[in-house]
C-alpha cells in the first residue's frame, strides 16, 4: 500500500529540521528547504537545487508541494487582471490584480464559495466549498506580485482579503497567511499594506482585537439599519448592529487602529435620508473612514446602484460631521472582477 504524501508548507520550520535529522541529515537542510518553499516559491522538488539529487529524491517519495496554477487570466481595459487559480484538488478560486498610478493592489480570497449568504453578492450564491490553506492564500498574492513586475514594473504594494469568501470564517488559516505575508522569511511585507475585509463577526473581531494583529480592518456595512442590513445580508439578523459596534469599540480601544466601513448605495433599499442619518450615527462610535462603493450588478434585478444624487447626499452629510468618505469606483467590471462579482464565471 503506497503511503499518502503529506503537504510539506504544512510542516513549520523546526519540524522540516526534525525531519533532516530523523532521515540522517543536517538539521539544516530544513533550512535551505523552508527558504525554497517561502522565499524562492519553488514548485517542485526538483527546484531546489543547492540540495544533493538524493534529497531531492527523499523529498518526493515522502512529500507534495500543492502549489496552486494560474489557469486562465484575463485584462480589463482598465489594466485590472483577473486570475482563475486552480486549486490541487481541480477547486477554482478567483483573485485579482488592481494597478493605479502609484500602486498595485492584490485582492485575494480566503475561501472557495462562501460562508455567508449576503444577497447582492455573486460569490455568496455559490456556497462555501473549502476554506483555503495559508499557503493556497500565500500563492495568490506571490503571483500577484509576479504579474505586477511583469505587466507593470513595480511589486505588490497592498493587499485586501476581499476576494471570494469571509476571512474571518477561516480564522487561522488567513492569520497563518498574513504571518507568511509579512515575515522576512516569506515576503517581508508591512501588515499596515494588509487590510482584512469582513462582513462584520462580532466575537472573531474581538479576537482579532486580542491577538493584538496589526494589519487594517474593513467592515462590509451597507446599512446601519438592522432590518435593512438583515434583508441585504440575511446572517447579520445573528449580529445586530449593536453587539458589532461593541466589538468594534472594543477593536478600536485595543488596537488604536481605524475602521473603515464599505458601504454600497442601493436605489429604494439604503438611498433614503433616514439610512444617511443612521450611518452618521454609527461612524461615531469609532474613528473610522467610509468607502461609498460603487455597485456591480449580477444579474438580479433587485439591487440597482443609487442615482449620483443619493451618493452625494451620503457624501455631504458625513462630510458635514467630519467623517472622511470617498466613492470608490469599481475597477475590472468588463471582465467580472469588480466588488461582488467574482464568481468562477470561466
Amino acid at each position: 500500500m503506497q503511503m499518502e504524501k503529506k503537504d510539506i508548507r504544512s510542516l513549520t520550520k523546526e519540524q522540516l529540521r526534525e525531519f533532516f535529522v530523523a532521515q540522517g541529515d543536517k538539521s539544516f537542510r530544513g533550512n535551505q528547504v523552508y527558504e525554497w518553499l517561502w522565499s524562492k516559491g519553488a514548485h517542485g522538488f526538483e527546484d531546489m537545487s543547492n540540495l544533493s539529487k538524493e534529497s531531492r529524491q527523499m523529498l518526493e517519495a515522502h512529500f507534495v508541494i500543492n502549489h496552486i496554477n494560474v489557469d486562465q487570466k484575463q485584462q480589463s481595459a482598465d489594466g485590472t487582471v483577473k486570475n482563475a487559480v486552480r486549486l490541487h484538488d481541480g477547486l477554482i478560486v478567483e483573485s485579482v490584480l488592481i494597478p493605479t498610478n502609484t500602486r498595485t493592489t492584490a485582492c485575494v480570497s480566503s475561501q472557495v464559495g462562501c460562508s455567508l449568504d449576503c444577497t447582492f453578492c455573486a460569490t455568496a450564491q455559490l456556497k462555501r466549498m473549502r476554506n483555503l490553506n495559508p499557503d493556497e492564500i500565500y500563492d495568490q498574492v506571490i503571483a500577484i506580485d509576479q504579474e505586477s513586475r511583469q505587466l507593470f514594473g513595480r511589486p505588490l504594494s497592498n493587499i485586501v482579503f476581499m476576494g471570494m469568501g469571509e476571512p474571518l470564517m477561516n480564522y487561522n488559516n488567513v492569520q497563518k497567511a498574513i504571518d507568511k505575508i509579512t515575515s522576512p522569511e516569506g515576503m517581508g511585507m508591512s501588515p499596515k499594506r494588509i487590510t482584512v475585509s469582513t462582513s462584520g463577526i462580532p466575537k472573531m473581531i474581538r479576537k482579532l482585537a486580542d491577538d493584538e494583529v496589526k494589519f487594517k480592518l474593513a467592515v462590509s456595512l451597507h446599512s446601519a439599519i438592522d432590518e435593512i442590513r438583515a434583508e441585504i445580508m440575511p446572517f447579520s439578523a445573528n449580529f445586530p448592529l449593536r453587539e458589532l459596534r461593541e466589538s468594534l469599540e472594543y477593536w478600536y480601544a485595543k488596537t488604536r487602529s481605524r475602521i473603515t466601513y464599505e458601504y454600497v448605495v442601493w436605489k429604494g433599499i439604503n438611498d433614503d435620508q433616514k439610512s444617511i442619518d443612521a450611518l452618521v450615527k454609527f461612524c461615531k462610535y469609532v474613528p473610522c473612514k467610509v468607502n461609498l462603493i460603487e455597485y456591480n450588478p449580477i444579474d438580479d434585478g433587485k439591487f440597482q446602484q443609487a442615482d449620483s444624487e443619493a451618493i452625494n447626499n451620503y457624501i455631504k452629510c458625513l462630510e458635514r460631521n467630519d467623517i472622511v468618505a470617498k466613492v470608490r469606483r469599481s475597477r475590472g467590471k468588463d471582465i467580472d472582477a469588480a466588488c461582488g462579482q467574482l464568481a468562477n464565471k470561466s
